[in-house]
């Protein structure tokens, strides 16, 4: 089995579970990608890989095709190595699909026609954007370089014109429990039918019971073999209204803590992620932080908003450190205005690159 490192620094991870398509765009083996985000899987290998990574609204874009992990949570995202590339893309794979019936009809503009090029920007072409930076995602947990990236970030956006401040949302941290619970529950009943009669490697048994078992045994991973026994114990009698209802109790209180957010701000903005790119192996045996690597992200999907991450800053490891992404969070089919603040943003930053060593050497 091969296993895709990041370009940045060979002995790191790229993110997951679209660290491959990320990792690609990263390298300048293609210009964009596409990957699936369920709970930040475009996101997070977007900021470990140093690439502009976009999750569009619930909806915005067709799910026929792709395997589905959550239904609910589920959204096909992209990847490029600039802001443009992924507006260029989105334009191609949004829009309304008969064999989606969860895809929006929702009109799809020239995600394009508003990414203006550095010399016809304005002094100040921000001005009356209000951006809100989320409290809870600069505490504890959360590495100081990082933070203190987001920070710079968020200083160059009031540079260009925005008003940045900190805006609270208590139920923040709770997304990440009820995430876990929603999206193995709903796991468990999408990959049930990898029985080996429908879908999945079929095996030569002498019972249904063995066949149903080696089937999945050999054709399935460890940790998809865990999501969905935790899926399948959350929704089990008992336990349903203990832990499948709590967490859907959960979810309206975070999308309504977007609400409020965002009736008062155009875009929050946070880390897509506590920590840069890690060893590959470091968390193996970890996996509850593992999962808490996605705490950033996964309110975002529970709230079916659109998010954007653009490379902000860098903090040290590898052999020329190792890239930050910004998150920028707006309304529900506001990409358009995410793309617009994120070019700019992206047009404006000084001295920064990022390309990986390798490539910008040679």
């Amino acid at each position: 089995m091969q296993v895709t490192t990041n370009p940045w620094d060979d002995s790191r991870v790229p993110g997951g579970s679209s660290g491959g398509s990320a990792s690609a765009v990263s390298a300048r083996q293609c210009v964009v990608s596409l990957g699936s985000d369920t709970g930040g899987s475009v996101r997070q290998p977007a900021s470990f890989c140093g690439v502009v990574g976009l999750k569009p609204t619930y909806g915005r874009v067709s799910r026929f095709g792709l395997m589905a992990y959550a239904s609910s949570l589920d959204v096909v995202g992209c990847f490029g190595s600039s802001v443009f590339d992924t507006a260029t893309i989105l334009s191609v794979i949004a829009g309304h699909d008969k064999m989606d019936s969860t895809s929006s009809s929702h009109d799809v503009p020239d995600y394009r026609s508003d990414l203006a090029s550095l010399s016809l920007l304005e002094s100040k072409p921000l001005n009356n954007v209000r951006i809100g930076i989320i409290q809870e995602t600069l505490g504890e947990g959360v590495d100081a370089g990082v933070v203190s990236s987001i920070r710079s970030a968020a200083s160059h956006l009031e540079q260009l014109g925005s008003v940045v401040e900190e805006v609270s949302m208590p139920s923040f941290s709770l997304g990440l429990p009820a995430y876990y619970i929603l999206a193995s529950s709903e796991a468990s009943s999408n990959l049930s039918r990898y029985d080996g009669i429908r879908y999945g490697q079929q095996v030569s048994a002498d019972d249904l019971n063995e066949m149903y078992g080696d089937s999945r045994a050999n054709g399935l991973g460890h940790e998809v073999k865990m999501r969905i026994l935790m899926g399948t114990y959350a929704l089990s009698a008992g336990y349903y209204d203990a832990y499948y209802k709590r967490a859907q109790q959960v979810r309206t209180l975070v999308k309504k803590s977007f609400e409020e957010a965002l009736g008062k701000y155009d875009i929050l903005i946070s880390p897509a992620a506590p920590s840069a790119a890690y060893k590959i192996g470091e968390k193996t045996n970890d996996p509850l932080a593992m999962y808490a690597g996605d705490i950033m992200t996964v309110n975002v999907n529970m709230a079916g908003l659109p998010a954007l991450v653009v490379p902000c800053g860098f903090v040290e490891g590898g052999s020329a450190g190792l890239p930050v992404g910004l998150q920028m969070i707006g309304s529900p089919f506001s990409e358009g205005s995410l793309l617009r603040v994120g070019h700019i943003f992206e047009q404006t930053l000084q001295d920064l690159s990022f390309v990986p060593p390798l490539l910008a050497d040679g």
